[in-house]
């Protein structure tokens, strides 16, 4: 397992947000090797977006 931290500005942490909201399997799979690259680049973006969304940024 990997714990980051990472710094972000406001404006770019609701930017990323937002994409990770519109982001969905079909967007993952045009840039994976296969549909389990797919799947684990999907769940890695919920666990960011989530993690966002505990800090309060979370568009709806």
């Amino acid at each position: 397992m990997m714990i980051m931290e990472v710094a972000l500005p406001n404006d770019q942490a609701w930017a990323f947000a937002e994409f990770l909201k519109r982001a969905g399997y079909n967007d993952y799979r045009q840039l994976a090797t296969s549909d389990d690259e797919a799947y684990a680049m999907q769940d890695a973006a919920e666990k960011v977006r989530a993690a966002l969304a505990e800090k309060g940024i979370a568009p709806r």
